[in-house]
């Protein structure tokens, strides 16, 4: 396994295959890479971290087998597997007075400054909180603001941890119960664009893609192995492989176990019985007559 910058050997390449996965910060491609290696040593997994749009780009232009990223995305000429939906945090200095809640909605934040970056990686409807005087261009810039006492900032979960600053804390950010119809922000419309409600909170779906000319062995394995199928399963090259070492190992097709074995098994003592049965003097029904051992009847001996 090894990180770098999207590329590699192709896999007609004389270096050998290699499989190149692209993935967007936050994302946690390690159990699979883990997978991967035990079931193909002999296959490197490149794994290069890379922001949504240079991932998808990437991807496009062949420099990566698929990707991790986050939609929305243009999908078109795309394959896109959904996975999991990330839960939203807000960032907070950790003396601000909302660490006293163990969770948040929208409506808890209607009188703070909640920073939305340009490289904001959530797909807000209506954002939270009111808008800071200029929008960081950064993720990083934003964070440097909340250390520094100024605004807040919601995060997915996996990408507060992944840039988390010492003096920060995030908390759950929830839906209101009751979430009121937005009706300013609508795009020329005055009762609102549908689904700008305030109080809805934007999530960050996670999905892998990949080319849709690109489905090739290597991609299937590794789409087998995110969504959970064992290295036995029928489908992907490393379940026909490991099958066909388990039907040539130990004793084989030739051995006592094998089809010859079963053959001698199955044709022997069953042959054996339907000859008998099939010539012997059963095939002609039961016999009639008297039991044997039992004396035959007939007058007894000096009866007149």
């Amino acid at each position: 396994m090894e990180t770098g910058a999207p590329g590699g050997s192709t896999p007609d390449s004389p270096a050998g295959p290699r499989f190149r996965l692209a993935f967007v910060p936050g994302a946690t491609p390690g159990k699979w890479a883990r997978v991967w290696e035990a079931r193909f040593p002999d296959v490197p997994l490149d794994l290069a971290p890379a922001d949504t749009g240079p991932a998808v780009q990437s991807v496009r232009a062949g420099e990566a087998d698929a990707a991790l990223v986050r939609l929305p995305i243009d999908r078109e000429g795309l394959h896109v597997i959904p996975l999991y939906t990330e839960a939203t945090v807000v960032v907070m200095p950790k003396d601000h007075v909302l660490t006293l809640d163990e969770s948040l909605t929208p409506d808890d934040l209607a009188d703070e400054i909640v920073h939305h970056p340009l490289d904001d990686v959530l797909d807000w409807n209506s954002p939270p909180g009111i808008p800071s005087y200029q929008r960081p261009e950064t993720t990083q810039d934003a964070l440097d603001l909340v250390l520094a006492g100024v605004g807040l900032v919601a995060l997915p979960q996996s990408l507060a941890r992944l840039l988390h600053r010492k003096g920060l804390v995030h908390r759950p950010l929830e839906e209101d119960a009751n979430p009121v119809p937005d009706l300013v922000s609508g795009p020329g419309d005055a009762g609102g664009a549908p689904g700008d409600d305030r109080g809805r909170i934007a999530h960050s779906p996670v999905a892998l893609v990949w080319r849709e000319d690109r489905s090739t062995e290597l991609m299937d394995e590794f789409i087998g192995i995110v969504r959970g199928r064992t290295a036995n399963s029928s489908r992907g090259t490393g379940g026909r492989a490991q099958r066909a070492r388990d039907d040539t190992g130990g004793k084989g097709s030739t051995g006592g176990t094998g089809s010859a074995g079963r053959k001698k098994t199955g044709g022997g003592k069953a042959a054996a019985g339907g000859a008998k049965s099939g010539g012997g003097k059963r095939a002609t029904g039961p016999r009639r007559g008297r039991p044997a051992g039992r004396p035959k009847r007939g007058r007894p001996r000096g009866r007149r």
